[in-house]
């Protein structure tokens, strides 16, 4: 699709996805509806998204404020190297032997899933790091390799599961919690971008176009957006809508609702 506003919806929607991602996660729904929307299979747009999940992350991380804090926490992060990288190889090879279709209701599913736990929003997490105790647990390690299969796989929605697991968990502060998901998120993108790049399951043009958009969006997330104290609930309802309409379409509730009232 070459259309002007096609290109335009992709980099605002990979700017909104920046921004999402940097401040929770999910962004990926957003950027995989507009490519599966448009026509492109479910497979290829699963491989397509991750050029700007990987400009996003990488320019993230880079726009960090640095801090002794923050490099603490960069090194707490090398515990989780290994499951990280292992875990997204191995998701992103079992992403390009599933069938297009099957894959396209999967994404669907699982957007529906998030639309729940977005909407029946858990209690605040308001606990400090608690630094009493150990990260470098199996129990942690384990529990990183599950979700870096899951990345690897995927992608969508893994900055919310990230988040979950390092503060209920690995019990991290959510402000700490989300530095560390930063590192973990690139540590994801690197060896699952080069599986589908060397499989062919990428279209550069509309990749690179979200790519540039996630991109300041990422780096306007870190930079700013990240400390206001309104970001999370604007950021909240704006997914709530587009996983309502993405799910809808992806699962065929759309068409057999439209079916109904004609």
């Amino acid at each position: 699709m070459d259309e002007w506003w096609y290109h335009l919806l992709l980099f605002g929607g990979g700017f909104l996805a920046g921004v999402i991602n940097t401040l929770a996660g999910n962004g990926s729904a957003i950027t995989l509806s507009i490519l599966i929307l448009s026509g492109m299979p479910a497979n290829v747009a699963n491989g397509t998204n991750r050029i700007g999940a990987l400009i996003q992350t990488i320019t993230a991380v880079l726009s960090l404020r640095r801090s002794p804090r923050t490099l603490f926490l960069f090194k707490d992060s090398i515990w989780f190297v290994i499951p990280a990288i292992l875990g997204s190889v191995i998701g992103a090879f079992l992403a390009i032997d599933v069938d297009p279709q099957l894959l396209r209701k999967i994404i669907g599913a699982i957007m529906l899933a998030l639309l729940v736990t977005m909407i029946y929003k858990p209690a605040k997490w308001a606990r400090a790091t608690d630094v009493a105790r150990s990260h470098k647990t199996a129990l942690n390690w384990i529990m990183i390799f599950a979700v870096a299969v899951y990345g690897g796989f995927l992608q969508m929605g893994i900055g919310i599961m990230l988040l979950s697991l390092l503060v209920l968990v690995a019990h991290y502060s959510l402000r700490d919690a989300n530095i560390i998901k930063l590192v973990l998120a690139l540590l994801f993108v690197v060896p699952a971008f080069f599986v589908f790049a060397l499989n062919g399951e990428m279209e550069w043009l509309p990749g690179l176009i979200l790519a540039i958009g996630q991109g300041l969006g990422a780096w306007i997330g870190a930079r700013f957006i990240l400390f206001l104290p309104k970001a999370n609930t604007i950021v909240r309802y704006t997914l709530i809508l587009i996983l309502s309409v993405s799910s809808f379409v992806l699962l065929g509730i759309a068409d057999w609702l439209f079916a109904l009232l004609a």
